[in-house]
């Protein structure tokens, strides 16, 4: 089934303890994409300014991602992002950001985007995010992610958000600074009492805890990989790992969301062993489902 996703293309400068790269590609969307379009065609939606150095159509060239949605802003300049990580890979701290085209009208999507049946709205100012759901004709299962940032200073309109979503993608600070809670077990009720049918809280190196509102739960560890290169973007391709499975067998049971999140958890694991996309962009669907394999034997008692 159709798979849409709106969100950043971002110019990048990363800081590991090992290593910095300065002006890569990133952007949430472009992660989600990279992973989703493993399992099936992904319509991209997303802008940039006249600044962007990246020529996405050679980015994705030989995946099935349709670029139809993207505008490039003559007058306007691209999202950028600077971050240092410490030695355990999951502190983060954001050093410089420039919303730029972010902090501008979202984007159009095209009319032929607009029946599409599985939309992420990967993070953003979540009234954009509102904004362009309300361009859609009707989706099946929609899915956010948000980040302190917005929980911060645009609570509100998050709270609107999720009141149109089926499942929020949220990481373990994140849901605690929007719940209130240290706890995530009860974090997470208390997001799913603000309107969201299913909450997945991402827990880097620890994996992720599923919830949903009827009751049921689903943990998984993260697969285990020997070095971890750069952790930016890990989340966005655990949700393009995620939907790109949910968009192509048509289903969002419960049965069907747990090797959801498995594909996303072994999808992530690759994006971490390289800076920017290098370590996705070499992956096939047959990698995946060997990982998978792995994930299972390593899971089984």
């Amino acid at each position: 089934m159709s798979l849409l996703v709106t969100g950043s293309i971002g110019i990048d400068s990363i800081r590991t303890p090992s290593a910095c790269r300065n002006d890569c590609l990133g952007g949430s969307a472009v992660y989600f994409s990279m992973a989703a379009s493993l399992f099936g065609p992904v319509r991209f939606v997303g802008a940039v300014g006249a600044d962007c150095p990246f020529d996405l159509a050679k980015v994705f060239a030989g995946r099935q991602v349709d670029l139809r949605g993207l505008e490039v802003r003559p007058n306007s300049k691209t999202f950028r992002w600077a971050g240092s990580y410490k030695e355990d890979m999951d502190d983060r701290t954001t050093d410089a950001l420039e919303l730029n085209v972010l902090a501008e009208q979202p984007p159009r999507v095209p009319d032929c985007f607009k029946d599409s049946e599985f939309v992420f709205l990967a993070n953003t100012n979540p009234g954009l995010q509102l904004g362009l759901l309300h361009q859609l004709t009707g989706p099946r299962f929609v899915a956010a992610d948000t980040m302190d940032c917005w929980i911060r200073t645009h609570r509100q309109d998050l709270l609107d958000l999720l009141k149109h979503i089926d499942c929020l993608i949220i990481n373990q600070q994140e849901a605690i600074l929007l719940a209130g809670e240290p706890n995530l077990v009860r974090a997470a009720d208390i997001i799913l009492g603000l309107g969201v049918g299913l909450v997945v809280i991402k827990r880097g190196q620890a994996g992720a805890v599923v919830s949903g509102a009827d009751g049921w739960r689903f943990l998984l560890p993260a697969f285990p990989v020997s070095q971890v290169i750069d952790p930016t973007g890990a989340g966005d391709s655990f949700a393009g790992g995620m939907m790109g499975y949910l968009a192509s067998v048509g289903n969002t049971s419960p049965e069907s969301i747990r090797l959801a999140v498995a594909y996303g958890t072994v999808t992530a694991s690759y994006a971490i062993e390289g800076f920017s996309l290098e370590g996705l962009s070499g992956v096939r669907r047959i990698d995946l489902d060997r990982r998978l394999a792995q994930l299972r034997d390593l899971t089984r008692f």
